[in-house]
């Protein structure tokens, strides 16, 4: 006598609901938590978080708007704030143009471009050597690398002066050129221990797979670890290039003649100038402010996402 032959049963699926209901029951509305919580309505936390905001955005954006007013006002008062141009003009930012304004900006641009690839270049380098690798010294050069983090500028102007004048074995005089500004900006410890930390928590399993594939130390590092560090260059970046932009002392030392001045110093320049008025002042921050604003605002994602980054390891 035969088994029974079993047929397999089949599980019907649940049938979705059609239309505008379904649409409903598909999607859940995302919630945004803070620390002052979230809801729709009007309410006590609504409005409070509201009236933060615009005590925030006063006075993170006061400075700058009243910058941009006096700039572009004919006669800006220097004992008052105001918010609106007074007999809106460009008189001041053409004055300040004839006052060789935009020179000093070239001179910056320069300097700042050139300094952020050989800082970015020098910070890569020197911490994928000490993150990835093991050598005798690596704790005294780290501490050197803080130690330069700790000294003031005023402190080493002198000896800096001296050696850019004459630069040790080679003898060369850096005094009026660009590199007298670029060389000593190409080494910054904050970047260096930024990278380094980032780079200790990559696992060690996908160096050590791609070294079995045959991977080169330089392809390792260009295709494997410099795209798993992108935040942490975003931030280097950012803050890097605003360093150097706003660099003061360096560039008075490293120069010789007044047309070798970054803007920073060609501020000072106008504020002595007894021929030129606030508002020409006030034009040339105007210039020197852009840049650093125009990097700010195009990498900010980049440059939160990294301290993002950095705050959730561990």
């Amino acid at each position: 006598m035969s088994a029974p032959v079993l047929e397999p049963v089949s599980v019907a699926e649940p049938r979705r609901p059609a239309g505008r209901a379904a649409e409903g029951r598909r999607t859940t509305p995302a919630r945004f938590d803070t620390a002052l919580g979230w809801s729709d309505r009007p309410g006590v936390s609504w409005v409070l978080r509201i009236v933060l905001c615009v005590i925030a955005l006063a006075i993170f954006a006061a400075p700058f708007v009243t910058i941009f007013a006096g700039a572009l006002s004919r006669n800006p008062s220097g004992s008052s704030l105001s918010f609106l141009p007074h007999h809106p003009t460009l008189l001041n930012v053409k004055v300040a143009g004839e006052r060789g304004i935009w020179d000093y900006f070239a001179n910056s641009l320069v300097i700042a471009g050139g300094g952020l690839l050989l800082q970015l270049a020098v910070s890569v380098l020197a911490a994928y050597a000490l993150a990835r690798h093991r050598f005798r010294g690596q704790a005294l050069v780290l501490t050197l690398f803080m130690l330069t983090m700790m000294l003031p500028e005023e402190v080493i102007a002198i000896p800096l002066s001296l050696v850019l004048g004459h630069v040790p074995v080679v003898g060369l005089d850096l005094k009026g050129t660009v590199w007298a500004v670029i060389l000593p900006l190409g080494a910054w410890g904050f970047s260096i221990m930024l990278l380094t930390e980032f780079m200790k928590d990559i696992p060690a399993e996908i160096e050590e797979a791609a070294r079995i594939d045959g991977v080169g130390e330089f392809r390792l590092l260009w295709q494997i670890i410099l795209p798993l560090c992108r935040p942490a260059l975003g931030v280097a970046g950012v803050l890097g290039f605003i360093m150097i932009w706003d660099q003061y002392l360096l560039p008075l030392i490293a120069a010789k003649d007044p047309t070798d001045y970054t803007v920073t110093v060609a501020l000072s320049i106008l504020r002595t100038d007894p021929q030129v008025g606030s508002g020409v002042v006030l034009a040339g921050a105007v210039v020197a402010l852009l840049p650093s604003l125009i990097v700010y605002l195009l990498l900010q994602r980049s440059l939160v996402t990294g301290i993002a980054a950095g705050a959730t390891k561990g």
